[in-house]
């Protein structure tokens, strides 16, 4: 769960990121805004929230990408009046009561609540469970490089915004959402037996998808539509469509 929660300030610091990431940050108000930054070609770069504190907007990224997604904001700060530094606060995040000053988690409600301040960790909820029940992908596992997001599920998340204007990689968002019909894309399947992650799920010994995160009998999976249909199998592993 390590986060890294970077402070973006300047003059020029929501026109900056409003040109860079892919929802709108007029809609971030007083809560948490899911968005991500692509390349040029529509493709994952890093996962993220926004929010706004005292005038101050934050960025709320996983560790294992705050390098990365450092360099390639400052690449596009050029001589805009931006500043992005660690802010220094530490990630709360539960699903009970939600305590004074949390922000609910705008992926889906059954994510609960998240609290920036000085204190780390959560309240034993088991978030990998929700987040595979929920089909809710996670960086370094079913978001890569690779990633087109809306085949990650980014519009069922909120995570993008087809009214904003212009952002990096919009061209290709835009044509996937309004130009073709998804075929390939996350979606949860029940699972009887294990197979590592990554595994290749098969439909009457054809590829089907990719088999990723799973808890409870269930996983996410990357899928072809026009081959999920019956059993798969994924190794030793029988693979369905949750209904």
């Amino acid at each position: 769960m390590a986060r890294t929660i970077f402070e973006v300030t300047g003059k020029d610091a929501a026109h900056f990121l409003q040109g860079l990431v892919t929802n709108d940050l007029e809609k971030m108000g007083d809560g948490l805004l899911y968005a991500a930054l692509l390349t040029p070609q529509g493709k994952y770069v890093a996962d993220f929230f926004l929010f706004r504190r005292e005038g101050t907007i934050f960025l709320d990224v996983a560790s294992d990408l705050a390098e990365t997604l450092l360099k390639r904001l400052n690449m596009y700060k050029l001589r805009s009046d931006v500043t992005i530094a660690e802010s220094g606060l530490k990630l709360r995040r539960g699903t009970g009561e939600a305590p004074e000053g949390a922000m609910a988690d705008p992926r889906h409600a059954a994510l609960g609540w998240r609290l920036y301040g000085a204190e780390e960790g959560d309240d034993g909820t088991d978030f990998e469970a929700l987040r595979v029940a929920h089909c809710i992908p996670a960086s370094g596992i079913e978001l890569t490089p690779d990633t087109f997001i809306l085949e990650a599920g980014f519009e069922r998340l909120g995570g993008v915004d087809f009214r904003k204007g212009c952002y990096v990689g919009q061209e290709v968002t835009a044509r996937m959402k309004h130009k073709t019909e998804l075929r390939k894309g996350l979606v949860t399947v029940e699972v009887d037996g294990t197979a590592p992650v990554g595994e290749e799920i098969t439909a009457d010994g054809k590829p089907a998808g990719t088999l990723f995160s799973q808890a409870g009998g269930k996983a996410i999976a990357y899928l072809r539509f026009n081959r999920a249909e019956g059993e798969m199998r994924a190794g030793e592993a029988r693979v369905t469509r949750a209904e």
